[in-house]
């Protein structure tokens, strides 16, 4: 049943100095997505009526693609770090990256910066406990996200909910977001956009963002609410909250989701899908999709908007994946165009949608996610970026296969069996 919201008037927009005049609330929303008839003041406000999140107006977002880029842009944050450092992930590896990592915040806590580190007890669950504890015994503040054994919390105990979140904040001014973990996976860059030749071992692909101006406040607020969620240790009275004045042109959303929560990414989600008259493109790492997304893709290429789907076909989950490929003849013979990404393991999880509604943020596009994970996503507003975000797309259409229907419907029983028995997990993966 597709929920019936009633947006306000005009969406709420907030800058550094609090909400927006009706007035400037109008000029900082374009008046339409892109060049289409759809009316994005109006999607603004039902996402708004949805989520709860206002817009946020003020911000420079620079997009970073792939593991080194990203991590480079980050350690090269946390160098000039002066306050705080707090950092929020589902992978962090005991590897050549992550004890480089490592050992650059305990410099910085050394140096009287106060690091924070939330990790997910699931994702690390191949990591020494040594390493956590040589960084907590430099002084840094370890938080492990839902310890696997029971003990630690008899009442409230919930193996099933991952932090599947990766978030970096720097003295309150400059944030991180997006798929990236730490670990050796991104040491190297993927084919995208490179001029690497065949043979050539490449890392994953994937999309993190960099955030400055008003916004990072409300990644800042996501990390300290997600401690203060655990029960544990209080925070060390800090300036977590600097003045932040503009530092570009972009209007955002950010949107978070948990457990028993709001679900408000998965409400942004099918209500830009459900608006999009023009294009919509994906790339997912992990797709198995509820019955709401998937009529909504369907009823979208069915009304002439242009539906892509950038998927895996190199995995490190090949049971998501196997799961993933029962939907595939049904998108198929709905005019959905999906592609397989070579070579390289997908992980990024984006959309554009409109060429000017974007997304890059931590969730899949499966029940996992959207249900039981805390993950968090930053909507972008506009076409500058819807451009950006089309480009990255289309180059990585070039180092993709497409999947046709009849080539897809012809292969061997037993892979189709091997499938449908993985369709049968796809609520627990």
């Amino acid at each position: 049943m597709k929920p019936s919201l009633h947006g306000p008037v005009n969406p709420r927009v907030v800058n550094d100095k609090g909400a927006l005049s009706g007035k400037d609330a109008a000029l900082a929303v374009p008046a339409r997505q892109g060049h289409t008839k759809l009316d994005a003041k109006a999607l603004a406000s039902l996402e708004e009526a949805a989520t709860g999140r206002p817009l946020i107006s003020g911000n420079k977002v620079t997009l970073l693609f792939d593991g080194p880029r990203t991590i480079t842009a980050m350690m090269a944050a946390v160098a000039v770090a002066r306050d705080t450092i707090n950092l929020e992930t589902y992978l962090f590896d005991q590897d050549a990256l992550g004890l480089k990592f490592a050992d650059l915040l305990i410099a910085k806590q050394k140096e009287g910066v106060q690091v924070c580190i939330i990790y997910d007890c699931v994702g690390t669950l191949g990591t020494p406990q040594a390493f956590f504890d040589r960084m907590q015994g430099a002084g840094i503040r370890m938080l492990p996200f839902q310890p696997v054994s029971p003990h630690h919390k008899l009442l409230r105990w919930r193996i099933n909910n991952r932090d599947h979140r990766k978030i970096l904040v720097v003295d309150g001014k400059v944030a991180f977001t997006g798929g990236v973990n730490i670990t050796a996976a991104y040491s190297k860059g993927s084919l995208f956009r490179s001029s690497a030749v065949e043979g050539v071992s490449v890392g994953w692909r994937d999309t993190h963002i960099q955030i400055e101006g008003p916004a990072v406040a409300a990644l800042q607020w996501m990390f300290l609410d997600n401690w203060a969620s655990q029960m544990t240790t209080e925070l060390p009275d800090r300036d977590y909250y600097p003045p932040l004045p503009p530092a570009g042109g972009k209007v955002v959303r950010v949107l978070a989701s948990r457990s028993k929560g709001n679900h408000e990414i998965y409400k942004a989600y099918f209500l830009a899908i459900q608006g999009a008259t023009k294009s919509i493109h994906i790339t997912a790492a992990y797709f198995v999709p509820d019955g709401q997304i998937m009529r909504d893709l369907i009823d979208a290429a069915q009304r002439g908007v242009e539906v892509k789907i950038i998927l895996p076909s190199a995995t490190d989950s090949g049971t998501v994946s196997r799961a993933s490929h029962t939907f595939y003849t049904r998108m198929l013979k709905a005019g959905i165009q999906l592609y397989e990404l070579k070579k390289a393991v997908l992980h990024a999880k984006t959309a554009v949608i409109d060429s000017s509604w974007s997304t890059v943020g931590s969730t899949n596009i499966d029940m996992r996610s959207f249900l039981h994970n805390h993950e968090v996503n930053v909507v972008v507003m506009g076409d500058d970026f819807g451009r950006e975000m089309e480009s990255a797309f289309q180059d990585d259409l070039q180092d993709s296969n497409e999947i046709k229907l009849e080539q897809w419907e012809q292969r061997p029983l037993t892979q189709q069996f091997k499938d449908w028995l993985a369709r049968l997990l796809s609520y627990w993966l």
